[in-house]
């Protein structure tokens, strides 16, 4: 029997876009021959991922996992809305949801991972699933979030089921408080986030670059007024006041009630609860966010069809 080597693998993966097991199991049934082993794979259907993979897949869902005072979320892209409503794509997202508990962000390791009651690694199950359901898929991207003392809050926004939706929301929620207490006002502050989409916590953890630069656009705008260069800091400064209003969560105001500052919300919220609030972190995903989607024109498919 032919030697199956990682070179010949490879070389079989590169041909057909099937899993790395896939492959291993075709070379062996065909002693080693590629050319055999690539029909071998296209009779069962597992060759079938890589003619999908030029495909734009911006729909999907997105998956959150929480264990404790931890969370991940993860973003797994279909080509269809429809593909979202299979239930064993759902149990795939939610399934590697919970596998970024442990991998985090990195997603070459959830990608390398064992996925569980297979034989295959997370990424080759996704392809697995491509040759089954027909659709490209991609496992866009994946992040987690942690609280060392406090509550971690989700809100999934357009749920399709459990832990499932088009935009889910994590917010790690610090308190020596009631914890029952703070795990209500996190899973509003997950709202108010889904809602306004906040950039960061406060202005502190801004991009110090991004804010210098968001300033010297307001100087110049402020400049062409023509007025003194003591008037134009301060409307440079009342300006930059609005912008943080608008990205910093603790300077917005709160979407719950329409009133309070996201601050004032939470240092009432903590004393509520006997115990103060502090903001550590948050997490957004917005399902297909950045993908540059195909737009069809379906008068001109039609006419090519038609001929004219």
């Amino acid at each position: 029997m032919a030697e199956i080597t990682a070179a010949l693998v490879k070389e079989l993966r590169d041909k057909t876009g099937a899993g790395m097991m896939d492959c291993k199991k075709a070379l062996a049934e065909n002693d080693g021959d590629v050319e055999a082993s690539v029909d071998w794979l296209r009779t069962k259907g597992l060759a079938a991922a890589a003619k999908k993979a030029g495909r734009v897949a911006a729909e999907g869902l997105v998956g959150v996992a929480t264990d404790g005072a931890r969370g991940a979320v993860v973003e797994v892209n279909a080509e269809t809305d429809f593909v979202a409503r299979n239930d064993t794509f759902q149990d795939f997202v939610r399934t590697i949801a919970s596998l970024a508990l442990e991998t985090g962000e990195d997603l070459n390791a959830l990608k390398a991972t064992a996925y569980p009651g297979e034989e295959r690694t997370v990424e080759e199950q996704l392809t697995h699933l491509i040759a089954t359901i027909g659709e490209n898929m991609a496992l866009r991207r994946a992040t987690s979030l942690s609280v060392e003392n406090g509550v971690l809050a989700s809100y999934v926004h357009n749920a399709l089921t459990g832990g499932l939706g088009k935009i889910v929301v994590i917010v790690a929620l610090e308190t020596d408080g009631d914890a029952e207490a703070a795990a209500g006002f996190g899973k509003q502050l997950a709202m108010h986030v889904a809602a306004s989409k906040p950039l960061a916590v406060s202005r502190d953890d801004l991009d110090a670059a991004e804010v210098e630069r968001e300033r010297a656009v307001l100087s110049e705008q402020a400049r062409e007024s023509g007025k003194p260069e003591e008037i134009i800091e301060k409307m440079v400064d009342g300006r930059m006041r609005k912008f943080y209003e608008e990205v910093c969560l603790v300077d917005q105001t709160f979407v719950i009630d329409g009133e309070t500052k996201v601050s004032d919300a939470i240092a009432e919220a903590g004393k509520a609860a006997g115990g103060d609030f502090s903001v550590g972190g948050f997490r957004t995903f917005v399902l297909g966010e950045g993908i540059e989607k195909e737009e069809k024109d379906f008068a001109a498919e039609v006419a090519v069809v038609a001929g004219t």
